[in-house]
């Protein structure tokens, strides 16, 4: 009976074990790699904590220094004020508007105040207290940016318009993308912004935009003069209809009923008044939409918020030199710190 029954292989039991021990030695390397680098970022703390305490002397001082050396520049130097405009331009003239704001900031580096002046016809005192011009995207809702995200998909291929996400159109999108404009002046003096407002308005008015503008007019007269012309059309067919009726409600035509029988009935011509009356409403819908078009639209640009008459302090984390200051002392002491050692460590080393 004994050799009926199945025999072990000593082969699988060696070629498990050996599985078991490299699984095992897998997962040891793996968590004593992770132990190392553990060991090496306390290690790597500790270190910094006692170079730290070692010279807390010498980090404070320094520190102190340049707290005190930031504060004083900060009180000595002018304030920066600034303020804001938001503006929403017509006709294309959003590139105009990009590319002198840039021309602006060209002169201000170039120190170019007779040019400035001419365009904003202001004193050079003045000009020199400016320190430069932004131009951003204006604030934009989630409703807002849906509805443009909507109409960019309906703009395109339907096959590519399902690769193309809301998170990756807000992502990609760039300043003149927008129909808002939200322009900065930043200046030494608080009380400039307003007269800087007149000089802008020369950004709208350049030959693209007029021209655009001639163009948009000359289409809504051609569109306006076919629609009265549909209106009289209307109207002549509309008079012919009544004048019908009227004839058939004087005269009466009667005819004899089925097989010449009583009763007899009066025929009407067709007409379509209702019809008439439908495409004529129609029209003038059209009409009063170009109207509208035409009134809200009847300048390059929209000011939806002027620059304030004070403009406000500028708080940039740019020009807090009380807080700049010891963060760079800070950097510049841990830096010779680790060149110190890396120097006294190279020529130790054998």
């Amino acid at each position: 009976m004994s050799e009926n029954l199945p025999n072990n292989n000593p082969n699988e039991d060696v070629d498990l074990g050996i599985l078991f021990n490299a699984i095992g030695n897998f997962f040891t390397k793996i968590f004593d790699f992770i132990s190392s680098i553990l060991k090496a970022i306390f290690s790597s703390i500790i270190y910094l904590i006692k170079a730290v305490i070692e010279n807390f002397k010498l980090i404070s001082i320094v520190v102190l220094l340049a707290l005190i050396l930031g504060y004083g520049l900060e009180k000595i130097k002018e304030p920066v004020f600034y303020s804001e405009m938001l503006v929403k331009p017509y006709f294309n003239s959003k590139y105009q508007l990009v590319s002198n704001i840039d021309y602006y900031n060209s002169l201000l580096e170039s120190e170019n105040y007779t040019s400035l002046g001419v365009i904003f016809d202001l004193p050079e005192d003045d000009l020199k207290t400016i320190k430069k011009f932004e131009i951003d995207i204006g604030p934009e809702t989630e409703n807002q940016l849906i509805q443009e995200y909507d109409k960019y998909v309906k703009s395109i291929d339907s096959i590519r318009a399902q690769d193309v996400s809301f998170e990756d159109f807000v992502d990609n999108r760039d300043l003149y993308s927008s129909d808002l404009f939200s322009i900065k002046v930043e200046s030494t003096k608080r009380d400039i912004f307003k007269d800087l407002s007149k000089g802008l308005e020369s950004t709208f008015n350049n030959d693209y935009s007029k021209k655009m503008m001639r163009v948009r007019d000359s289409t809504i007269a051609i569109k306006k003069s076919m629609y009265f012309e549909d209106l009289r059309k209307i109207d002549s067919l509309q008079k012919t209809y009544i004048k019908i009726l009227n004839q058939e409600s004087e005269k009466g035509t009667l005819s004899i009923g089925v097989d010449g029988l009583l009763p007899i009935t009066q025929e009407r011509t067709p007409t379509k008044e209702y019809d008439l009356f439908r495409n004529e409403i129609n029209i003038r819908d059209s009409i009063r939409v170009l109207d509208q078009l035409k009134i809200e639209e009847n300048v390059y640009y929209d000011v939806l918020s002027d620059f304030t008459d004070i403009g406000l302090r500028s708080n940039e984390l740019s020009k807090k030199y009380a807080l700049i200051f010891p963060a760079l002392a800070i950097i510049a002491l841990f830096l010779m710190y680790v060149a110190t050692k890396v120097i006294k460590y190279a020529r130790e080393y054998e």
